[in-house]
């Protein structure tokens, strides 16, 4: 860990060293199956709204947290470098809607990204469609999701406020503007429209202060929203039920998801589903494992699966005859890379193949029979958007020095020569940044990558700054993106490291369920190696090194943090799972419990009990300076986590104070993450970055 004198050489002479508030104990005893368990900070899980103690306790943490942080040297300059950085123009790939190309932007200092339409051609300037911008100047309100009708003439969306993810939805005219009466509270998913675009399949929660109340509708146009008859229940709370809308909506996709391993699926003419017939036809039900539809032409629903083949396979089923004994193989998986997106343009199947952790794009025939790769600028990410009804299909690429470029190609001309539709302009230069991998033997011998960005030619002499970044959970896998926030640590010669746990979707359905349940020691133990990777080769050394992540990655660090304190002189937990115990006592949780395992079971206790955070911070540990976050609106995660880790390491810790605090931040204005207006995101970023530089001696 970085000593006091040196931590302390980065702030000001004349800064007063911030002491942590005091925060008062209150035993509460939980048994669980025989083993007593005693919590001293229960009283902590009460949100602020309905605790005035909470609250002042929230205000003296704030305060200390910007008596640490605000006399930093780094500020200033990290907030004149990040905001032009934050502010370069971004875009998603566009979708085709009638004459239309749909597409959102995030121009200059626009809080939240505007939606825009434009008819053909290969060159910006659409029309607005909806800037919430202009609805709400303070920037709290952000659209959650947004899909157009097949024609264009409507556009249906959601919005929420404050990053609590309520999402509203609400429908509009594209052309006028004018807004149609009907609206849908409740987390509203959208489901899609149908063909004549009046009508439209969604998702919400019958009552909004239950999670577990989600149920999947029909909607047409006009009609009273509460005689919308309901296609699919919600029943169980560690079940999410979903409906889905193809390019033909003769017939509709219905399917019960467990947790991120497993789904049921069934399929039904949406003519007879919507006039409440249970006429659905089960494709796939209690099989143990994913089926997602990705398109239906005619009779034939083509899905990928997991069904053996962990690294995911494209299947025809005939719907009138959906035996599984006749399902047609199409795409097989393959061996070295995962197929993590498909979607059909005219003629042709574009393939997102996922190798070693970046993606390659290649096309194939409806019979499966391939075609030719797609050519992307290099190692990185790619999302792909076409439809049946055309030729024409946009991408977009981005890596860790290359910001987000949207691509136009025709699929029908061979070769595919992609074209540059929208890229940004960056005032900073990325050609002198490496993005290389390196790997990490793990605990039991797995080979663990990671991307390694830093300036060309550094030094490897174990005293570069270096920053971890993990996560290691949910089948989500770490691709290489642009991340502005991360360019000055690395242009002053910090190396930002990203490591591919398992637990993620990296390689597949295997890897992902090596890191879950009674095996999530090995996400942990995957993160310990690659940091001793780092300090072996000497990318960097313990004095130097921070580690961080957020949400699942927030519960990675934290354990990080108690299980090898040593390894880091940092660290950020962000919106983290701290209280693996009771976690599923709270919010959404529940659904949860199939990647974690729950602690009423007494087998799962063992394993949760064994890593949780809360349960395995001890008294005069040194401990490494740790930043935790949270948001007080967030649905997610429950910002007791936070409050309840911050206060026992402060009171815990054998470290310094001064030179390794223990620090908390509460957004009074944000939920999970999402959402956020440029300024806070901005003002979130010094935080964090001027956190990390002061501790890893990147700023002095």
């Amino acid at each position: 860990m970085i000593t006091a004198l040196t931590s302390l050489i980065a702030l000001t002479a004349t800064v007063a060293v911030a002491i942590p508030p005091a925060t008062r104990t209150s035993p509460t005893t939980d048994d669980y199956g025989g083993t007593k368990i005693t919590d001293d900070y229960r009283w902590l899980e009460t949100l602020e709204k309905d605790s005035p103690e909470v609250k002042t306790w929230t205000d003296a943490q704030l305060q200390n947290l910007r008596s640490t942080l605000d006399p930093l040297r780094c500020r200033d300059m990290l907030t004149t470098e990040l905001t032009p950085l934050m502010q370069i123009t971004s875009w998603s790939v566009p979708i085709i809607r009638g004459p239309g190309y749909f597409y959102a932007q995030r121009d200059g200092r626009m809080n939240q990204p505007a939606i825009y339409v434009r008819n053909g051609g290969a060159n910006l300037g659409g029309a607005k469609v909806i800037d919430m911008n202009v609805i709400d100047p303070s920037g709290l309100t952000s659209i959650d999701w947004w899909m157009p009708s097949w024609q264009g003439s409507k556009f249906a969306y959601g919005s929420s406020k404050a990053g609590d993810e309520m999402s509203v939805l609400k429908v509009m005219r594209t052309d006028t503007k004018e807004h149609f009466p009907d609206e849908i509270p409740g987390k509203v998913s959208f489901g899609g429209w149908n063909n004549w675009g009046d009508a439209f399949i969604y998702s919400k929660l019958t009552d909004p202060k239950d999670p577990y109340s989600r149920v999947v509708s029909y909607h047409k146009l006009g009609e009273p929203v509460d005689k919308d008859p309901v296609l699919m229940k919600q029943t169980n709370p560690s079940e999410v039920p979903f409906g889905q809308l193809m390019s033909e909506d003769r017939w509709m996709v219905l399917g019960m998801s467990r947790g991120w391993t497993e789904n049921d699926l069934w399929v039904g003419k949406f003519d007879e589903l919507k006039k409440g017939k249970d006429t659905k036809i089960a494709i796939a039900v209690g099989r143990g494992a994913q089926f997602s539809p990705v398109e239906i032409v005619d009779d034939t629903l083509y899905m990928t699966t997991t069904l053996g083949s962990p690294n995911v396979r494209l299947v025809a089923v005939d719907i009138k005859n959906p035996a599984e004994s006749n399902w047609k193989t199409i795409i097989a998986e393959q061996k070295d890379a995962v197929m993590s997106q498909v979607d059909f343009g005219k003629d042709e199947i574009v393939v997102v193949w996922q190798k070693d952790a970046h993606d390659t794009v290649s096309t194939y025939k409806y019979d499966g029979k391939p075609v030719a790769e797609i050519p992307v600028p290099g190692v990185g990410s790619v999302t792909v958007a076409c439809d049946r009804k055309h030729t024409e299909m946009f991408f977009s690429f981005a890596s860790y020095n290359s910001p987000r470029t949207i691509y136009r190609c025709d699929i029908f001309w061979k070769p595919y020569k992609p074209e540059i539709w929208a890229t940004p302009e960056l005032d900073v230069k990325m050609n002198d940044i490496d993005v290389t991998q390196i790997r990490a033997k793990s605990k039991d011998g797995t080979e663990i990558p990671a991307f390694v960005v830093m300036k060309k030619g550094t030094k490897m002499d174990g005293n570069n700054p270096a920053v971890l970044y993990g996560y290691g959970g949910f089948d989500v896998s770490l691709t290489p993106e642009f991340i502005p926030t991360i360019v000055p640590f690395v242009q002053r010669g910090g190396i930002y490291v990203v490591a591919n746990l398992r637990g993620g979707g990296e390689f597949g359905d295997a890897w992902h369920k090596a890191g879950m349940l009674q095996n999530k020691q090995n996400v942990f133990d995957d993160l310990y190696a690659v940091a001793e990777k780092l300090t072996t080769d000497k990318y960097t050394s313990a004095a130097h090194l921070a580690v961080m992540g957020g949400s699942n990655g927030g519960l990675l660090t934290a354990t990080a943090v108690t299980q090898r304190p040593e390894l880091w002189t940092a660290a950020i937990s962000a919106v983290p799972l701290c209280d693996m115990l009771r976690y599923q006592n709270f919010l959404l949780a529940k659904y949860w419990v199939p990647e974690y395992g729950a602690s009423s079971d007494a087998n799962a206790f063992k394993w949760l009990n064994a890593y949780s955070p809360y349960q395995n911070a001890k008294k005069g540990t040194k401990y490494p300076a740790v930043l935790f976050t949270a948001g007080e609106n967030d649905s997610r995660v429950h910002p007791l986590h936070a409050r309840k880790m911050a206060a026992l390491l402060q009171a815990n810790t054998g470290s310094d104070s001064a030179a390794e605090p223990i620090l908390l931040y509460i957004d009074r204005d944000a939920g999970h993450g999402a959402g956020k207006p440029l300024e806070a995101r901005v003002r979130e970023a010094v935080d964090q970055w001027s956190f990390l530089m002061w501790q890893t001696g990147a700023c002095n």
